[in-house]
Parts: structure tokens; sequence; C-alpha cells
């Protein structure tokens, strides 16, 4: 009897040695806090375990696991399986999606930047370069247009741009540049103590972002219609991660993803609807630009920062104008389909 009960404990304690190496769990680095930008990362991981019975989780991780701007690089080494990063953080590992980061590239919303940037992730240029740091896209974090928070006097005029200290990153720094502006590419996590310090005069972000990292409580203006462009920032996962899943962990993680992005979009809606409340009850002025004003800033911080992206990531040997073109490509699309 002894020995009976011996092979069962020991059967049993082997099962469980086997259910828990069959259980995958993924580390996924992000940073900041919870908020809109990161939803549709937690549903993903949501959806992803109920799909999988609990076989399959994700530890999201607020800075506890990387920098920010290391994240890509984590990424390469497996120092984690998913991360998130923002094109503009290193525009020389991620040189294809900075299309998506020029200004005034015409994308009016949230659905069409999704179907901007998910066009521009499934072109083989993009792929690529993406594997050379083992990353695979898997799908954008979509932000609307950034616009100004600053304090002292509104600047509603181009030629108030001058001297403008702006944190401002990838092409919105160009456009701002162009203008006159003074750009820096402070972390978001640093802007606020940027902007509370004077090292900068005004921070471009999303809404979301300028109430996440406190810097709409450093501002008496925000431009409302400014609408130079936006950040684009992919969710990517480990390439030797991704192929180590089972075929069903796959699919669970491959057919979460349409639903995570509209769990996204449906969360920063409610933001948005949200933002003037917030205005108000903070006392900040709502900037509106005039017409002729925001046609010189296109004519000098739009046109010609297209061209000479193109010009220079054609000479790296980028197919630049295909993907440019096919930003185009998809905005037209994305508006017939709707």
């Amino acid at each position: 009897m002894s020995k009976m009960m011996t092979k069962i404990c020991v059967s049993a304690l082997a099962l469980s040695i086997a259910s828990e190496a069959a259980a995958t769990e993924w580390n996924v680095s992000v940073w900041g806090k919870r908020r809109a930008f990161t939803e549709h990362i937690h549903k993903l991981a949501e959806l992803v375990e109920e799909k999988t019975g609990g076989e399959f989780t994700m530890n999201i991780s607020y800075g506890g696991l990387s920098k920010n701007t290391e994240n890509l690089d984590g990424i390469s080494i497996g120092a984690f399986e998913m991360a998130q990063f923002c094109a503009g953080y290193h525009p020389d590992k991620n040189r294809a999606i900075t299309v998506l980061e020029l200004p005034f590239l015409g994308v009016s919303n949230l659905d069409e930047e999704v179907a901007v940037s998910h066009a521009v992730y499934d072109h083989p240029a993009v792929a690529e370069e993406m594997a050379q740091w083992n990353a695979k896209m898997l799908m954008t974090s979509p932000m609307p247009q950034y616009n100004l928070v600053g304090t002292g006097e509104p600047r509603d005029e181009v030629a108030e741009f001058d001297g403008m200290r702006v944190r401002a990153t990838g092409g919105l720094g160009k456009a701002f540049t162009a203008v006159g502006g003074v750009p820096t590419s402070v972390t978001s996590s640093e802007a606020y103590q940027a902007m509370e310090s004077g090292v900068v005069d005004t921070v471009a972000f999303a809404q979301h972002a300028h109430l996440s990292f406190g810097t709409i409580n450093q501002a008496d203006w925000w431009t409302a219609n400014l609408n130079p462009g936006t950040v684009n920032c992919p969710v990517v996962v480990n390439i030797d991660a991704y192929e180590s899943l089972s075929d069903a962990e796959r699919e669970a993680l491959d057919s979460s993803v349409e639903e995570a992005i509209a769990y996204y979009l449906e969360n920063y809606g409610e933001l948005l609807k949200q933002w003037d409340a917030v205005l108000e009850e903070k006392g900040v002025e709502k900037v509106m630009i005039s017409d002729e004003e925001l046609a010189k800033f296109r004519e000098v911080g739009g046109a010609p920062i297209r061209d000479a992206w193109i010009e220079e990531m054609s000479a790296q040997g980028l197919p630049a104008q295909e993907l440019y073109d096919l930003v185009g490509t998809a905005l037209e699309e994305a508006r017939a389909s709707n």
C-alpha cells in the first residue's frame, strides 16, 4: 500500500509539473501608468487568457522591466516577450514606420489612424526591418492628433512659434523646427518636470498623455485645432517567443488583436468626450488657430519635411515613396468603407 501511495503521489507531482511547464507566461514592458494608451494591451491579455483557459497569461509591467526608450532593445535580446514603443524614440532603428509620424498626413480620427498604421505594418519592408530586432509587429496604439499645452501667452500665429521650446519627437519635432521652434525629445515621463522647471514652454501630446503625465496641470492654454500630426507607437512581440507558442496560443493572440483595438477605440472615445470639461475645470484656455495661419504652418512644416523624408529614406534603400503612397491609399480605403 505504501509503495502504491508513493507511486500515486509521484504521478500526481509529475502531472502537476507538466501542467506548470505547459502554461505560457509572457512579460510585457510598457511605461507610465495604466491609461487609455495601454487599455488595448490589458484587453488583449484578458482575451488571450480567457481563450486559452488560463494557460497563456501576460504580466504587464509599467517601467519595471525597461525604460520606454529601450523596449525595442529588450525585445531584441529576449528580455521580455512583448513591448510597446514609439517610433520617435529611436527613428534610426525603425525607419520605415516613421512615415506614420510625418506631419499633416491628413488622418482625421482614430479609426483612420488604425487603418494606415496596420497597412504600413503589413508592408514587407517594415517586417524586414523589425526582424533585425527580433520583433514582429502586433498592433498599433492609435492616438489622435497631437496638440500643444503651453504656459504664458497663447501662441496662435506661426511667427509666435519662433524660439518656442517644445517637447516633441519625430516628424512633429521637425515640423516645429521648420517654423522656428526648438524641440526637445525628453521622454513622456519627463515632460511634466521639463515643463514645471521651464526647460520647455510647450508640450505636444495626445489628450490622454496630457492627463496621464500631468502636463495639463501646468498649462495656461491648449491648441484645439493645430493638429500637426501624431506619434506612432506599435506593440511588438519577440519573434522567438511568438514562434514558440502552440498553434492554439498563437491563434488566441492573433484573433484577439481586432477586439482589443475596438475596445481601445471605444474607451478613448469616452475620454475625448470629457476633454472640454477637463479644460474648463483646470482653467485652460482653448486656442483656435485661424485657417490662414494653419495654411502657413502646413506650407512650411508639412510638404518640405515629407519630401526630405522620402529622399533620405530612399537613399538608405527603403521604398519610401511606396510607403508614403500606401498611407494615402489606406486612408482613402478607410474613408470609403465608412
